[in-house]
Order: C-alpha cells, then structure tokens, then sequence
C-alpha cells in the first residue's frame, strides 16, 4: 500500500529547521520527501496541510514487556504517537528465564506489569521472548534491553550475596547471547532485587561486555535522593572504565529538600562528557512518578524473594525494624517515605481486589480508613497483595522538569506502567511535551523537542533506518495538529487519551487515525545485527 501525505509541516527528527513538504510512503518505507509529489496509482492521499509529520516517537523506558503478549495493540501508548517502544527496563523483564526459575520470577514480572496467571513462562532466552513477541504481532515495534536482574537471577536466584567467579561469567555468557540475539543493550534497576544486589565491579565486567557490542547501558542508579551525587559517581565511574555508552534511566531529583543537588549532578554529566564518556538519560515530564510499593520497604527486606519478604512482613520484630529503617534512613537507599510522605503516595492497583477500594486514596488517607497507622497500612498491602500493589508518589517540582528536558543529553520517556489507576504519562507523555513546554511555554522549539523524541533517542539505541523521517527510512510516523495537540490525562483522571494526534502509522501502516485504533498490528519485534568490536570507545 501506498500514502502520500500532502503539504504537511515535516519536522524531520533531526532538529533541522521544519519546512512545507509532502511525504509519500512506499510500502514499509518513506519513498520521497519533497514538493509536488505525485500519488502512485492505487495510492491513499492524505491532506496534511496545517499538520507536523515527525518521526514515530520512540519510548525510551516502558514497561510494556509482559502486556503486549496479552495485549498487542498496548493502546495507550500508541494512541500518543509511540511507535517504538524499549522494554527490559529496571533490570526486571521477561528475558532470559530460566524455565527452572520461572515461577519464582512471575511475582515479580507481575509487580511491573500486571498478571501473568496462565502465561507459559518456559520459553527461555532472548530469542525465545522474541519468539513469543512476533506471535503476538504487536501493533508498535519493541527492541530489547537485557535486564541485569534476570541474568543475576540466572547465576544465583534472588539471594542477596557476591556472585563467585563461575556466577559472574554465566552473568556475562546470557548478556552475550541476548546482544547476540539482537538486543539494543543492558539494564539495570539498583533499586530492585536482585539487580540492586549487584556490586560496582559486578556490574563493570557487565558493561564491557555491552561496550564489546557497542551497546548502551541503561540505569536506574540506586538513588535519586539523598545520595545521588554519590550514586551518579559510580554510574560514572564505571562507563569511563568500560568505554561503555551510559544512559540514565528516568533522571530526576526526588525531594524538596534535595533540589539544590541538580546542578552538581549535572555539572558532574559536563565533567564526564568532557572526559570522553558517551552519556544521555530520558526524562518523562511530570514531577511525580510510579512504582511498585514493595520498593518503600529497605532493600534487606526483598532478600531471598517474595516468599522470604511475605514472611518477614508476617514478623512483628521485622515489622518494627523494617518501621525504624524507614523512620530513620539506611545510607544509599532512597526512602520514599522520606522524601515523598505518606500523604504523597499513592495506591493505584490491587492485585488481589482486597484494597481496591482504597485504590486512588494515599496512605494516609488508607491508614484512616483501616484504623491503623501509615506503616502497618504499608505493610498489611504489600503483604495482601503478594507485592504486586502500584503507587504514585510526589517527589518534585516544575523547575527540575525544565532543567532536564532542556539538557542536549534527554530523550523521552514515559516510563509508563498500566496500573488500574496509572500515571497519566501512560497516556500523555509525548503529547504533554508538544503541549506544554513547546506551544505554551516554548521551552524547546518544535524541531528541538521532535528530535528528543525521535533521532536523538535512535542514535542512543544505534538504531538504524528509524527515527528520521527521510527517504529510505522505514515509515513509522505520526501526523498531529500543534494548534491543538495536548495531553489530557491528569493525576485525579489518568486514563484519557491525548487530543491532536491525527494518523500514527508504524511500517507503512496506518495503526491510529482520527482517535481511534485500526487494529492493523503491523509492528515488528527490532533486532539489532551484533556489532562487536574491541578497544575502548
């Protein structure tokens, strides 16, 4: 099939100026880009005048893993202009798995996104996930990041130790065999077990096997708060030994009371650019964010795995040490509590129905409600709910958002978990930024913020033929309104879709137009061809 787009504003993801052009789509490709052009016979025209065609947008950090097998066309996403999404974040996601260590993973997979009750988890590696994606015949494309918590989980389940020296190659042969497979690179989220049980060295043999591969590692450092001076100095550290490309997962600042460490931190970004390290980050545009609950609760706690922290929730003496961990801080870990307050986390999900009634209310509000105090309503969900409760948590300001989206190194996120009651980045992310720190507050120009959410994020990935609207290039792109584009999706109604998003098509397909999903699926699970090399970058 063949469309032609004409006189369209074309803002080409490069951060080139825009200019008026029409745009023809050949099959799964853009065939032309330019005035006058001429529809094929058979070809669909589309009047694009007063409209921005742009490169798909590519959503550096979803968590879309396990529900696009359930549910392909993953509508929220699409429906704001993403085309391409990253899953295998936080160092927790659905490959490599062990089939011997499958059930024990299914709690957690589900903690981040939704149940997996009947999914057959015994397809094993990278490729076999792969395999299971192509079947379900997604509607966006999905390129993989290999999760660290998985290969720790390979090499030594979910004890919180040092790997022997056996333990850590078996770490680094499954890394191997996932970028071999076509993975974009490797992450980690070292405030989630058992990828937080992961030393610096652990983690810097990790990333020269990536760095082999030219392939990015991406990081949830293990704090935002309090320490992350010290946090981002590791990170640092370890991507200018390694030569590996490092990217920040979600960066952010979390409390009021440490917002005088941006600077810092970002002056520590200019220094380590300067030394020679590649570095870039995405950011979603919102001052609070989402999690699970079970991260509230000291690392110690999740030692073992779920059963082992059901237990210890089950234990008035680990309740009351878990209680004075959080009254009184651990060194480096970032204590939500602290920095967001009871009366600043949300519950959004209930796994088990038990506290669906208290879903949308804070812990505050909940712990009123049972007649209990905060700490006891904490612990009493994640114990009923198996750790598989949601949260939304207030942790910042405006001007840290500006800060960041106008740094060079940002790319675009949504970060996005689909809870009952989800962060309204899940449907608004993109559209958010188009809106308020393009049109309304002109932050970023037009051009500026389409490249952060298009090339410059395909050049973090290396990857090739996408992000770019020009000939040759896979037609993945979206055709929106910027008189009217705007994300409509707020904290108390987090579920309604962007407006001013006209025509999203992925591979030369027309998966959204007018508001609606087409059911077209034409998505492709990307793989990356292996490129090794050796030295330092």
């Amino acid at each position: 099939m063949s469309l032609l787009f004409k006189g369209a504003r074309v803002v080409d993801g490069s951060g080139a100026p825009s200019r008026e052009a029409d745009v023809l789509v050949v099959g799964e490709r853009i065939a032309a880009v330019g005035l006058g052009l001429e529809a094929p016979e058979g070809a669909r025209t589309v009047d694009a005048a007063g409209l921005v065609a742009c490169p798909g947008f590519i959503d550096m950090h979803g968590h879309n893993d396990l529900r696009v097998l359930r549910d392909p066309a993953v509508a929220p996403k699409l429906m704001q202009g993403i085309t391409t999404e990253v899953p295998g974040q936080d160092g927790i996601s659905m490959a490599p798995l062990p089939p011997e260590r499958a059930e024990e993973w299914r709690a957690y997979l589900s903690e981040f996104d939704g149940p997996s009750a009947g999914l057959d988890l015994g397809y094993g590696g990278v490729e076999g996930y792969f395999s299971r994606l192509e079947e379900a015949r997604p509607a966006a494309n999905y390129c993989y990041v290999v999760p660290n918590g998985n290969l720790r989980l390979a090499a030594a389940g979910l004890e919180n130790r040092p790997l022997a020296p056996a333990e850590e190659e078996r770490q680094k042969a499954l890394l191997r065999a996932g970028l071999e497979a076509g993975a974009f690179g490797f992450s980690a989220g070292l405030i989630y077990a058992p990828s937080s049980y992961a030393g610096t060295e652990e983690l810097a043999g990790l990333c020269e096997v990536a760095r082999d591969y030219d392939a990015v590692f991406m990081v949830h450092q293990r704090s935002e708060a309090d320490s992350v001076l010290e946090s981002a100095d590791e990170i640092l550290g370890i991507g200018l030994r390694s030569g590996v490309h490092v990217h920040f997962s979600h960066l952010k600042i979390c409390g009021k009371k440490n917002a005088g460490k941006l600077g810092p931190l970002l002056g520590k970004f200019d220094a380590a650019r300067a030394a020679g390290l590649e570095l870039s980050f995405d950011q979603y545009p919102y001052a609070f964010g989402s999690t699970s609950m079970g991260v509230l609760l000291p690392p110690w706690a999740h030692d073992g795995g779920l059963e082992a922290l059901l237990a210890r929730l089950s234990a008035p003496e680990d309740r009351q040490r878990m209680r004075s961990d959080i009254e009184e801080g651990l060194p480096g870990w970032d204590d939500f509590v602290d920095f967001a307050g009871f009366d600043g986390i949300f519950l959004t999900s209930s796994a088990t129905g038990r506290n669906a009634r208290f879903v949308g209310a804070s812990l505050a509000e909940i712990a009123a409600a049972r007649g209990t105090d905060p700490f006891d309503a904490l612990f009493d969900i994640v114990l009923e709910e198996r750790n598989q409760a949601g949260i939304v948590d207030f942790y910042g300001d405006e001007d840290m958002v500006r800060r960041i989206l106008s740094r060079p190194e940002m790319t675009a996120c949504t970060d996005g978990i689909l809870d009952e009651r989800p962060h309204p980045r899940v449907y608004g992310a993109f559209p958010r930024i188009l809106a308020k720190y393009v049109r309304e507050e002109g932050l970023l120009s037009l051009e500026a913020a389409v490249h952060r959410m298009t090339g410059r994020s395909a050049a973090t990935l290396r990857l090739s033929e996408r992000g770019l609207l020009k000939p040759g290039y896979y037609a993945d792109l979206v055709l929106f309104d910027p008189s009217k584009v705007a994300d409509r999706a707020t904290f108390e109604d987090p579920t309604r879709p962007p407006e001013g998003i006209e025509l999203v098509a992925v591979n030369g397909v027309v998966e959204v137009e007018g508001g609606a999903i087409t059911g077209a699926r034409a998505g492709k699970v990307l793989r990356r061809s292996p490129r090794k090399r050796s030295g330092r970058a």
